[in-house]
């Protein structure tokens, strides 16, 4: 009975503490409170909106894959703006009605700020520490990026494989078809393959120009639920290689979708190519031979192969016009016997349903492919009666280009290559160090890398030229929201720390730096900086109430009072600034288990964003006030006063 009255009496006295306001009063502070926070949210909003604008400067196929996502961001962003300023107050002035209990009575908050606070106080108190310590972190995050592997985009796992390998150019059609069988049957006796779909040479399309020696082999595999304990993609790809060794045969390793991108965009089918330009094709096929004797010795580099510029085998029927005359007969007259008995004449035709086909006759494959019997292909002479074709006609085969590449008007080899158990950047950073210094260039020749390397150095020159541009819109728009460039630059000060988390969790994660790991850290610019903007709104509004309390003059204000309205600062609102920090962790950390399609691409995005979240948010409850109270101690120090900002409007 006594615990009930108690708790009666104290439900009553809590009761008595609620002050009636009207509702003029009400809406006047939800003006003033949206006043305060809707500018620095306006602000923080454009900031993001500018932090991609690298994104939508991205062109070919990065463009093409992140410009969606930058474009869906940008829309929602510009709408979020103008809710802020415009539909947020009204939506809060009808909900936020009846009574409400202080700050300090909500359960999370008190243990936040009963956590938070010791630790605030211990890193002010230990001032030279904790810069110390973010100085250490982030000096050593500089060489571990400066360390990570480098590529174009994270391969993206097309749950197929795309098997290309190459054979001599005069390889005949009996034989490429011989190869193709015993491939696919090799091919089809790994357990975790599903289908083989095998082609040699060109597709029933003029857009295919690939010679017989090319064979396009689709594996699909089964699902990763069936496959053996333990076994990767590319633990597939070696077993395969392994059994694939075929003399006269260089296997090719890669994927449909990525092959298909590689040949339209750089008209390179691998990874890499090397491209060598010059006049004569027998000496771009010595150059490129010694492009890949070189390229041998360097690590990582697989699939090596010389696109052939010779070799291909040609019959070659020189008719001997002095002996025509002899058996009376002319040049059209050989001309019309090789060619209804190798190429074959129009004879008839035969009409199947609506379709109507042509039928040639020739020679017999056996006598078209035997020299000696082309030679004895009888042709009748009104003078000498019947005479074999050697009689008027020198026959032979001979050497030449199986085909002619050409590219701006000169004539072009290429040497190919993928890469594997290696990055990209620093594999083919290696090799063109190599080929500088070992390889000499007849006059007139030259080389070009092309391939995923051509798209990474495009893809880096545009993020390092505008990176600088969207630092400085972001300055513009933290001293358009602050009107203070110390402010300003106290709120960008978090970005490079922000970095460190990224850093370090990239480095762990063994991502290499791509342009996906880019975007992420571009999207992570405008999270910092926002959860910076909020807290350097309310270290104001702490000074401000500071000053109107004890006034703004040295005489009145101790650095005592500074360093407990900044802690006071830091703490206010501290629920809200651990919630925007939760929103984008609770929303990216799946994203590091996810297993699906296109899930190898989403992670080097959120991984530098997870990190960067992580060590940004900590820099900017510690670090950001300690800074913060340095600042107003020198301000009050050197000018007698403090300089205090109008957070309200």
């Amino acid at each position: 009975m006594l615990s009930r009255l108690k708790r009666y009496l104290g439900k009553k006295k809590r009761d008595d503490s609620y002050i009636q306001l009207s509702n003029e009063e009400r809406l006047s502070i939800i003006e003033k409170a949206c006043q305060q926070v809707s500018r620095g949210v306006f602000y923080s909003t454009v900031i993001i909106i500018a932090s991609f604008l690298p994104v939508f400067l991205l062109t070919g196929q990065e463009g093409k894959l992140f410009h969606p996502l930058a474009y869906t961001k940008t829309f929602i962003l510009i709408i979020d703006a103008l809710l802020v300023v415009t539909l947020a107050p009204v939506l809060i002035s009808f909900f936020m009605k009846g009574r409400f209990r202080a700050e300090q009575e909500h359960p999370i908050n008190r243990w936040l700020e009963r956590m938070y606070e010791p630790v605030i106080k211990a890193c002010i108190r230990h001032r030279k520490t904790t810069l110390g310590v973010n100085i250490l972190a982030l000096l050593i995050s500089i060489p571990l990026m400066l360390s990570l592997g480098r590529e174009f985009m994270p391969p993206l796992d097309e749950q197929s494989i795309l098997f290309m390998p190459v054979t001599l150019p005069d390889v005949s059609n009996s034989e490429i078809k011989r190869i193709l069988q015993v491939q696919d049957k090799v091919i089809k006796s790994v357990p975790e393959v599903d289908k083989v779909l095998g082609k040699a040479g060109r597709a029933n399309t003029a857009t295919d120009n690939s010679p017989v020696s090319m064979i396009e082999t689709i594996i699909a595999l089964k699902p990763k639920s069936e496959w053996r304990p333990g076994v990767t993609k590319k633990d597939i790809i070696n077993e395969l290689d392994q059994k694939l060794q075929i003399p006269g045969v260089v296997n090719g390793w890669t994927q449909p979708i990525i092959n298909r991108i590689n040949m339209l965009s750089t008209g390179i089918r691998t990874d890499v190519g090397v491209k060598v330009y010059g006049q004569d094709l027998t000496v771009i096929d010595s150059v490129s031979q010694q492009v890949q004797s070189l390229l041998k010795g360097v690590n990582g580099v697989k699939d090596l192969y010389v696109e052939p510029v010779t070799g291909g085998k040609y019959l070659e029927i020189n008719i001997k016009r002095d002996q025509l005359e002899r058996y009376g007969l002319s040049v059209d007259d050989v001309n019309n016997v090789v060619e209804t008995a190798i190429g074959g004449t129009p004879f008839t035709n035969t009409i199947e349903g609506r379709q109507r086909f042509n039928i040639h006759l020739r020679l017999g494959q056996d006598f078209r492919n035997s020299l000696e019997k082309l030679k004895r292909i009888p042709l009748s002479s009104a003078d000498a009666g019947t005479i074999p074709l050697s009689a008027v006609a020198d026959i032979a085969f001979v050497n030449g280009p199986p085909m002619i590449t050409s590219e701006n008007a000169i004539l072009r080899g290429a040497v190919m290559f993928n890469v594997r158990e290696r990055d990209l950047g620093t594999t083919v950073q290696e090799a063109i160090n190599t080929i500088n210094q070992q390889l000499k260039l007849p006059n007139g020749y030259f080389v070009e890398w092309s391939g995923q390397y051509e798209n990474l150095i495009r893809g880096q020159k545009t993020l390092i030229y505008i990176l600088p541009v969207v630092v400085i819109i972001i300055f513009l728009a933290l001293y358009l929201a602050f009107k203070s460039v110390r402010e300003a630059f106290l709120s960008l000060i978090t970005i490079p720390f922000a970095l460190i988390g990224g850093a370090y969790l990239v480095y762990f994660w063994g991502v290499n730096l791509s342009v996906a790991v880019a975007v992420g850290f571009i999207a992570l610019f405008g999270i910092a900086v926002e959860t910076g903007v909020v807290m350097v709104i309310y270290l104001n509004d702490a000074m401000r109430q500071l000053v109107e309390l004890k006034g703004n003059s040295a005489a009145t204000i101790t650095k005592e009072d500074l360093k407990e309205y900044v802690i006071k600062g830091a703490a206010k609102r501290l629920r809200p600034k651990i919630m925007t920090v939760c929103v984008a962790l609770f929303g990216l950390i799946p994203v590091l288990w996810s297993t699906g399609v296109g899930s190898d691409v989403m992670q080097p995005i959120v991984l530098p964003m997870i990190g960067g979240v992580l060590t940004s948010s900590t820099h900017i409850l510690l670090v950001t006030p300690l800074i913060f109270l340095m600042t107003k101690e020198y301000e009050l120090k050197k000018f007698g006063r403090l300089e205090v900002y109008d957070v309200k409007h």
